[in-house]
């Protein structure tokens, strides 16, 4: 457990380190295509369903974690494969869907949220 003189901050991963987070600065900027090709939508809120939002696939081609620290999953309402997204890895920015974690073995990515604190 985190001493009371880190508020917000979580740890991720292997890491050991805190991240500390201001939770509403959190940006992520999904595309359709890899390399960051094709539609694009940013993101800073949760979505358990991003297909409801208006995503037009159940695919993501690539993504940049501007801010804050992400968790994406396979399937809507926060279910499936699990990835962390943070900015600290790859410079924030995911080229392809087999980045976004050695689980990845599709870029269906159809919910996602900010790490809570």
């Amino acid at each position: 457990m985190w001493p009371q003189t880190l508020p917000n901050c979580v740890t991720l991963g292997k890491s050991l380190n805190p991240h500390c987070l201001n939770h509403s600065d959190s940006r992520v900027t999904l595309y359709e295509g890899e390399n960051f090709q094709g539609c694009k939508f940013e993101l800073s809120d949760d979505y358990p369903s991003l297909p409801a939002m208006g995503w037009a696939s159940k695919d993501v081609g690539s993504l940049k974690v501007t801010s804050g620290a992400w968790v994406g999953y396979q399937y809507p309402g926060f279910r499936g494969y699990q990835y962390v997204l943070e900015q600290d890895r790859h410079s924030g920015e995911f080229r392809k869907y087999s980045e976004f974690g050695t689980q990845a073995h599709t870029n269906q990515l159809q919910s996602i949220r900010r790490v809570q604190h």
